[in-house]
């Protein structure tokens, strides 16, 4: 009997430490810690925390992966430049609140927090459903009162709800850096990050080189992301106040995962979860095409992508500054003005329309001022360079104010902003000029096309009417061939077949032709025209009506003689019975004898 209770009473000892344990998979408390080979699970089984070896690496690392994820893609690494050399790793926290990272084997400490704190009374901490690792004190869940947090040491990797920016308050720093290589977590060589001067705008950097801008924010979106807008992924904002300066954005449903993710190579990606194939959709977001690439066309130039491969354009006012490395699309010294600003206060403006703005980080902005301010502002200044709306919205307003070159400016299909640029007076007629006479040109070239369509339209008209014209020909056979002549004064109707020598002066005409057979070509001259002594196949015989052109034959004077007046004549009749009778004469007789009677013809006749 004792021995039943004892095994009642270690059942619920077992149960009750197996529901502790499962009921705090998502937490760390003081005394307890997480070994290599075991795994921190959020809430909802969204992010898991536990040691892994990247790539072809035999280090251990502490790091963040989407559960869902076999590839285990890792989004935050605690110990990016102390990798664990075996697997004696384990992550506990301190009564002053900090996680600290050990090697079991030496005990010393890899890695650790470091937010120490004299004031806790139960120091805990939590993966949340975010992928945030926290720290706080008991139960409190305000994220004010964290502690530290994982989500302000960014990686490779953005999430929604980390903060993309900087702390004006602090210092804090919210940027992303790639791995050195897909086997090494450690910071490599890239950057991507807010740069809080003159007007913020996010940028791309390869050690200190400015690679990729995504520009300034227009209140909609990034001046150099005009494909972002709402969807049904994420939202999005962007906060810019005294204390702070940041990007954000948040998943409407998070069981659809998303990620932005700069790699090792330098380009920004963007990743959508595919339950379907469960893998990652994956899309470029900083080399969209050529002239992404930061001030490709150096100062005072525009990049336009349409007109590859010489992408790059000077400004209006402007000329390229080495014109022999400019032909040879060599756009690194840009382009300079061609006529000095006299700085009096009076300078006009070129207005460029939907473009990229140019770099802000030496600007000024006002959110509250029109654009008519905004330009009186810019006169005011011998160093104002151009001015712009810095908020799209409500059909603009705010002003932004540049200092300095105009560097990386990017003509855009959407979304693209104003620009006006400044330049000299003398720059005003000359361009006014030039537009004048490219207005000509385009009415010249819109007149000659008018016109080439117009006599293309009339020869259509002329030959679809000489087409129908043709077909009633052929259906007609019915109607009656009449002759002119004073020897067919009869009743019937007469098609002759009058026979000349070929050395007799005639006139072609292009006027028209008796339709005999089929028509041909209309020729400006052709010898079935003027037949002699031969009916080829084609050849029409008889009479044009409009031109009085005769088609017959004519005999030769002798085999040895083509020419000379016709020794013998020859007609056809056609009676009003349809039947058709040869008759012939020489130049001796004086009437027509009758040599045979046909039955029938296949003679058409046209008017």
């Amino acid at each position: 009997m004792a021995g039943f209770t004892m095994l009642i009473i270690y059942f619920f000892l077992l149960s009750y430490i197996t529901i502790t344990t499962t009921l705090s998979l998502d937490t760390i408390t003081l005394g307890q810690s997480i070994k290599d080979g075991e795994k921190l699970v959020s809430a909802s089984n969204v992010f898991e925390l536990g040691f892994f070896s990247p790539g072809k690496s035999s280090g251990r690392y502490l790091g963040i992966w989407f559960k869902k994820d076999g590839e285990k893609s890792v989004a935050w690494v605690a110990n990016r430049d102390t990798p664990i050399s075996d697997s004696s790793g384990f992550l506990s926290i301190n009564a002053q609140g900090s996680l600290v990272l050990r090697m079991n084997s030496t005990n010393n400490i890899v890695w650790s927090s470091s937010n120490a704190s004299t004031s806790l009374q139960n120091p805990v901490a939590v993966l949340l459903d975010s992928g945030n690792l926290v720290v706080n004190d008991g139960n409190d869940k305000n994220p004010d009162n964290f502690l530290w947090q994982s989500f302000d040491y960014l990686c490779d990797t953005l999430l929604s709800g980390m903060k993309f920016g900087k702390n004006l308050v602090t210092g804090m720093d919210w940027f992303l850096s790639s791995w050195k290589s897909m086997d090494d977590p450690a910071p490599g060589n890239f950057t991507f990050q807010v740069d809080p001067h003159g007007f913020p705008q996010i940028i791309l950097r390869n050690g200190s080189e400015i690679i990729y801008r995504a520009g300034s924010w227009d209140g909609l979106r990034f001046t150099g992301t005009p494909t972002l807008q709402p969807n049904t992924v994420y939202t999005y904002d962007f906060v810019s106040n005294e204390k702070e300066v940041f990007f954000m954005f948040i998943l409407k449903n998070r069981s659809v995962p998303s990620k932005l993710v700069v790699t090792p190579s330098g380009d920004l990606q963007h990743f959508v979860w595919i339950d379907e194939i469960q893998t990652w959709r994956r899309d470029s977001v900083s080399a969209i095409d050529q002239c992404d690439n930061y001030a490709l066309c150096g100062s005072y130039a525009s990049c336009n992508s349409n007109k590859s491969p010489a992408v790059c354009e000077c400004l209006e006012g402007f000329t390229p500054k080495s014109p022999g490395e400019w032909e040879i699309l060599d756009w690194t010294e840009g382009c300079v003005r061609r006529a000095p600003l006299p700085c009096n206060h009076s300078d006009p403006f070129f207005k460029y329309a939907a473009v990229k703005l140019p770099d802000t980080s030496q600007s000024w902005v006002d959110k509250n001022i029109s654009l008519v301010e905004c330009e009186k502002l810019c006169l005011n200044s011998c160093s104002c360079t151009a001015y712009a709306n810095s908020d799209v919205r409500e059909e603009g307003s705010g002003c932004l104010l540049l200092f300095s070159d105009l560097l990386d400016i990017k003509n855009l299909s959407v979304n693209g902003l104003d620009l006006y640029v400044r330049v000299a007076a003398s720059e005003l007629d000359i361009a006014q000029r030039r537009h004048l006479s490219e207005k000509k040109r385009a009415i010249i070239i819109v007149s000659c096309l008018v016109s080439a369509m117009g006599v293309l339209v009339l020869g259509l008209v002329i030959f679809m009417c000489k087409r129908k014209l043709r077909i009633q020909g052929k259906t007609d056979n019915s109607q009656d061939i009449k002759d002119n002549s004073e020897e067919s004064k009869n009743d019937d109707m007469e098609l002759l077949i009058r026979i000349w020598s070929s050395n007799t002066s005639r006139t072609s005409s292009a006027l028209g032709v008796t339709k005999f057979f089929d028509d041909p070509e209309n020729y400006l001259w052709q010898s079935f025209d003027h037949p002699t002594a031969t009916l080829l196949p084609g050849m029409k015989l008889g009479r044009n009506f409009v031109t009085g052109l005769d088609k017959n034959l004519s005999s030769w004077k002798s085999l040895e003689d083509p020419h000379g007046f016709p020794q013998l004549m020859s007609r056809l009749i056609v009676n009003q019975s349809g039947f058709t009778q040869r008759f012939t004469r020489t130049t001796q007789s004086k009437g027509w004898t009758a040599i045979c009677l046909l039955s029938s013809a296949k003679m058409t006749t046209t008017n």
